[in-house]
């Protein structure tokens, strides 16, 4: 059956996402569906799930670029989509984002580059502009604390080496992993990227204390210097 043209209430049962959520379960959902009962109403000419799946499309149905667009790209952008609207899916991405951080709090070993990924990714891989953060390890690389260090636009941003090593010294850290994000999706290393890993990994030695890896997150990809053997001395 055609549904596009209907509303929600004159769909078959089994095609309402409510009721099929009801029925059928949450995983028999598309993202389109579960997004359409979050936004609860399309417009005068669309139901909610075509509205939905015209905002997923945008994105090349990817819930990572979905949770990059602001409230006044989701109101401006689409047609049946207010600022309550708006609100609701942001809402929505940044508690899936806290969910992820919740598990990541969990204070695993980190062994791996992978490892490291999983613990930091959910604090950089979906943001839009780019973030310096480390995390900090104890002699059996269980980890200690985290840190954003610093802040930038999309192209770049900084770290200030001083303060890192404070939190390291503070922390009593034996290790750390440096991470910053690319919101571009490149994953080559800068000059700058390495420059700064450099200037680091000398301030930290005077401390005994050691980098383990740099990562560059890009989304749900990643570089890790130490697996690319990118440290310079």
């Amino acid at each position: 059956m055609e549904t596009t043209n209907l509303t929600i209430k004159e769909w078959a049962l089994d095609d309402r996402p409510r009721e099929k959520l009801l029925s059928k379960g949450v995983l028999s959902l598309s993202d389109a569906e579960l997004l359409a009962i979050l936004i609860g109403s399309g417009s005068r000419n669309e139901t909610a799930v075509a509205l939905s799946q015209r905002i997923l499309f945008s994105v090349q149905n990817n819930l990572q670029e979905l949770g990059k667009l602001s409230i006044e790209q989701l109101v401006s952008s689409f047609v049946g989509v207010g600022e309550a609207k708006a609100i609701t899916i942001i809402a929505a991405m940044e508690l899936g984002r806290r969910r992820k951080l919740s598990e990541s709090l969990q204070r695993p070993i980190i062994k791996s580059s992978k490892e490291a990924f999983n613990y930091i990714s959910p604090f950089l891989s979906d943001l839009p502009h780019e973030e310096f953060w480390i995390v900090l390890l104890n002699n059996a690389n269980k980890v200690l604390s985290h840190h954003k260090i610093g802040q930038g636009g999309i192209t770049s941003t900084l770290a200030d080496v001083r303060l890192i090593a404070r939190k390291a010294l503070e922390n009593n850290a034996v290790s750390v992993v440096l991470a910053h994000n690319h919101p571009s999706g490149n994953l080559q290393a800068s000059n700058a990227d390495l420059s700064i890993t450099t200037q680091i990994k000398k301030a930290l030695k005077l401390f005994d204390i050691t980098i383990l890896d740099h990562l560059i997150v890009a989304g749900n990809a990643f570089l890790s210097f130490a697996d690319k053997n990118l440290f310079l001395d």
